[in-house]
């Protein structure tokens, strides 16, 4: 991941016009605004570059907080409402031509963002069913998603490719300004994720164990997708929601560290969210060049398919064998619980072993004798 993001960050403040060589990035940095290259890099592809590691870090998180309190590996926030609900707040003003300050628009996408989420949760019974919530966000977000298709017919043609642009999640001319306003929210959500992440590991447990060891279930749910809003709206009112890397992330968290749980799955979510971002923001920017696509669609294009990869190529059977009780199971002691487990046995056994007990009386060898165990196993 650390050789990914160098990369991926190397490209992204190299490669364009003007070209940069990589040992020249230092120089053209320090050069400021004396140069054309130190212009293109410090004002255009280093808060690009910031901005897609902020996003993609909170996105990643944000999606393994969900999933999580969730319990299911499917809770992304495209499916609970969240994302939908913030982009409505942020698109229903420039539809309506209202003249809001820069500075509103990360409260508004809370605003839809709580909407979509309170909307789920009240329609599922307050969360009480995991399940339930996942399906009603569905249908809450397709409502909403409908709601957008309205603003979209009523808006004119420049405001249309605006919100185009922005509902499929774009990294395009992001300067200074629109990062400095995500770091307030990043510091209430940052302490917030460091006292939630425990409580999501006792919350993977059920509910009903849940609360045994004093967690209350609900009340734990509904401050995860608090948690999740602070996340995810102020990012998407910044860059639009990019599609499909909170599901993405915390599955590449889990599949190079299947035995681990929620504490140490959350920081390498939120690496693996901002890693996605900005590979994918490379090819969004110059794979069409001059003409510039949006990163969500790459995200989008490339991260479920590598998700349903991800879920069906075994990780589950890596940490079955990563875990130490279910190791222990496999090489104890057998038992002779049915004639099966013999028949196994005598199946592995070489042949000279199966001679001596046919000729033994059909007597079973005694444990001291080797039986092709290791064979079977």
């Amino acid at each position: 991941m650390t050789v990914l993001l160098v990369a991926s960050s190397v490209c992204a403040l190299s490669l364009g016009t003007p070209y940069v060589p990589p040992h020249l990035l230092a120089g053209a940095v320090l050069d400021g605004d004396s140069t054309l290259a130190g212009i293109v890099v410090t004002e255009l592809r280093v808060p690009r570059l910031v901005l897609a590691l902020v996003a993609g870090a909170c996105l990643g998180a944000a999606g393994l907080v969900l999933q999580e309190a969730l319990r299911n590996p499917l809770a992304v926030p495209e499916m609970l409402g969240v994302s939908s609900g913030a982009a409505l707040g942020v698109a229903a003003p420039l539809v309506l031509t209202l003249s809001l300050p820069a500075a509103v628009q990360p409260l508004l996408a809370i605003g839809g963002a709580a909407l979509g989420g309170g909307l789920t949760l009240l329609a599922a019974g307050l969360g009480r069913s995991p399940s339930a919530v996942l399906l009603t966000g569905a249908a809450v977000a397709a409502a909403l998603q409908a709601a957008l298709l309205v603003l979209m017919v009523m808006a004119d043609q420049l405001d249309l490719q605006l919100i185009y642009r922005y509902l499929l999640g774009s990294l395009s001319a992001r300067t200074w300004e629109d990062i400095a306003g995500l770091w307030p929210w990043l510091l209430v959500a940052v302490p917030a994720l460091v006292l939630c992440a425990p409580v999501l590991s006792v919350m993977r447990l059920g509910d009903e164990d849940a609360e045994a060891l004093g967690v209350r279930a609900h009340r734990a749910r509904l401050a995860a997708l608090a948690i999740a809003v602070v996340l995810i709206a102020p990012v998407t009112a910044v860059c639009g929601p990019v599609a499909w890397v909170g599901f993405l992330a915390p599955h590449l968290a889990r599949w190079f560290s299947p035995a681990a749980g929620a504490v140490r799955w959350l920081p390498w979510s939120a690496a693996w969210g901002a890693a996605v971002v900005t590979v994918a923001d490379v090819p969004a920017r110059l794979a069409l060049a001059p003409v510039e696509t949006p990163a969500g669609a790459w995200t989008a294009l490339l991260g479920v398919p590598a998700g349903v990869a991800l879920m069906r190529s075994g990780g589950h059977g890596r940490a079955a064998r990563s875990t130490p009780g279910v190791r222990k199971a496999l090489d104890g002691p057998q038992t002779a619980a049915s004639g099966v487990t013999d028949e196994v046995l005598r199946a592995g056994a070489p042949d000279d072993a199966r001679r001596e007990e046919a000729g033994a009386g059909g007597t079973h060898p005694s444990p001291s004798r080797p039986t092709g165990t290791e064979d079977v196993r």
